[in-house]
C-alpha cells in the first residue's frame, strides 16, 4: 500500500520528533494501565478482606409478620400470630444445598444454625454469637483453623471455638470447660477447644463456633437449619446469584454488597474517579497527536501541493496523514501496555516488613485491550483534522509558499 510507505517514510524523516510523540502516548497508556491496575487491585483487596471472614450470599427464612386474616362478605376478621418463641429454621435445607451446588462459580456452601447465648464463669457472664458449623466444612466460610493462637480446631467432641478477645475478658484459654446457656434457655458445661484471632473486633469479642450436632439440642433445632452461607469464585456475582435463589427458595438471601453499602458506594465512586483519570489520560494522548499532526501538515505543505498538483487525489493525502496517527497509536499503545505491566509486576511484588504487599495493585487487572483499542481509536481521530485539512490543500498556494 503506496499510503502506508510514504507515512512510513514522513514519520521516519524525523526520527527524534516521532520517537517523542510515540513515548508521549505510551507514558499516556502507562498511567491508564496503572491506575486501571491499581483502583481494581485496591477493589478486589478491600473486598477479600471484608469477605474472608463472612459469606457472599446468606439465605434466611423470610420473616414473619403478623397479619389480619379476612374474608370477602365476613364481618369478622381474625389475627394471625407470630411466635416469638418459635425458631426461623430452614427444614428443606438438604434440597436447596444440593440446587445451590449446582449453579457455576460456588467454592462453598455451609450450612449453619445460629443464635444468641451466656458464657458463664463465677459472677461473670458474657454474651456471643453462636454459629454452629459442619466440622468437615469448618473453614468454608470462615477460615477459624487457620486463625488459632491456642488449642485446636476439633468440634467433634463437643468443644467451643471463642476468639481471643472473649477469652482474654473472662478468663478462659483452651482446655477448661465453661457453663454455656443459650437463648432458648439450655444449659450446658462445654469444653474450651480453641482460641482464634481474626484481627476484626466484632468477632474476637462476640463469636463463637461449635459443631452443628452439638448446636442442635442447644437450640432445640432438631432437623432444620437457621441459615446457609455461600462462598463465590467471584465476589461480583453475588447479585446475581441471590436473585436467582430468591425466586428459586422463596428464601430471604442476602448479598455482601447489602450488608456493605457503605464499601460498596465507596468502590463505585471509586470506580467512577478511575474513570475520569482514564479518560484525561486519553485527552491527553488525543491532544499530542493531533498537535503533532497538525505541525507535521504545515511543514510539509510544500511537499502535499507538489504531489496534489500531480494528480494526488486528496482522498490519498488525508490517508497519508490517518496512517500516521494509526502507527504512532498503535506502536505507543504497545509499548505503554508492555511497560505499564512490567511497572505493574515490580510494584505488586513490593513488600512491607510483615510480608504484605506494599501496595494493592493487580498487575492482570490492567485493561489492557481497552487501553490498546481506545488509544489507536484516539489516535486516528486525532489525525482526522489534519488529514482533512492536508486534502483540502490548494495546490497553487502550497508551491508558491
Amino acid at each position: 500500500m503506496f499510503a502506508f510507505t510514504v507515512a512510513r517514510r514522513y514519520l521516519l524523516s524525523n526520527p527524534l520528533q516521532t520517537l517523542l510523540l510515540v513515548a508521549g502516548v505510551a507514558l499516556g497508556v502507562t498511567i491508564f494501565v496503572f491506575i486501571t491496575a491499581l483502583i481494581e487491585g485496591l477493589a478486589l483487596t478491600l473486598t477479600d478482606r471484608v469477605t474472608a471472614t463472612s459469606a457472599h450470599v446468606s439465605l434466611m427464612p423470610e420473616t414473619r409478620r403478623p397479619r389480619v386474616l379476612g374474608a370477602p362478605g365476613v364481618d369478622t376478621q381474625a389475627v394471625a400470630l407470630v411466635s416469638t418463641f418459635q425458631r426461623q429454621q430452614i427444614r428443606e435445607w438438604s434440597s436447596i444445598i444440593a440446587l445451590v451446588r449446582e449453579q457455576p462459580g460456588i467454592s462453598a456452601v455451609s450450612p449453619q444454625i445460629t443464635g444468641s447465648a451466656f458464657l458463664l464463669k463465677g459472677e461473670a457472664a458474657a454474651p456471643v454469637s453462636v454459629t454452629g458449623v459442619d466440622t468437615e466444612d469448618l473453614d468454608s466460610i470462615t477460615p477459624i483453623s487457620t486463625l488459632l493462637i491456642g488449642g485446636d480446631a476439633n468440634l467433634d467432641a463437643g468443644g467451643l471455638l471463642i476468639g481471643n478477645r472473649l477469652a482474654d475478658d473472662l478468663g478462659l484459654s483452651a482446655g477448661p470447660a465453661v457453663m454455656f446457656r443459650t437463648d432458648r434457655g439450655v444449659e450446658r458445661l462445654v469444653t474450651i477447644q480453641g482460641v482464634f484471632r481474626t484481627g476484626v473486633q466484632a468477632l474476637d469479642e462476640r463469636v463463637a463456633f461449635l459443631s452443628l450436632q452439638t448446636a442442635r439440642p442447644l437450640f432445640l433445632l432438631p432437623e432444620g437449619v437457621t441459615n446457609i452461607e455461600i462462598k463465590l469464585q467471584d465476589p461480583q456475582q453475588a447479585r446475581p446469584l441471590a436473585a436467582f435463589l430468591r425466586d428459586a427458595t422463596g428464601l430471604r438471601t442476602t448479598p455482601w454488597q447489602d450488608k456493605n453499602v457503605g464499601l460498596d458506594e465507596a468502590l463505585v465512586a471509586q470506580a467512577e474517579t478511575g474513570r475520569l483519570i482514564q479518560m484525561f489520560s486519553l485527552v491527553s494522548i488525543i491532544i499530542g497527536v493531533a498537535s503533532a499532526l497538525v505541525l507535521s501538515t504545515y511543514r510539509r505543505r510544500s511537499e502535499i501541493g507538489i504531489m496534489r498538483a500531480f494528480g494526488v487525489s486528496g482522498r490519498f493525502v488525508s490517508s497519508v496523514f490517518v496512517l500516521q496517527g494509526l502507527m504512532i497509536g498503535l506502536i505507543g499503545a504497545i509499548t505503554g501496555c508492555a511497560v505499564g505491566f512490567g511497572l505493574c509486576e515490580i510494584l505488586a511484588g513490593l513488600t512491607k516488613a510483615d510480608g504484605s504487599a506494599a501496595l494493592p495493585i493487580a498487575p492482570e487487572q490492567g485493561g489492557y485491550l481497552a487501553a490498546l483499542v481506545l488509544t489507536t481509536l484516539g489516535s486516528v481521530l486525532a489525525s482526522l483534522a489534519p488529514a482533512r485539512s492536508a486534502a483540502r490543500l490548494d495546490p497553487l498556494e502550497a508551491i508558491q509558499q
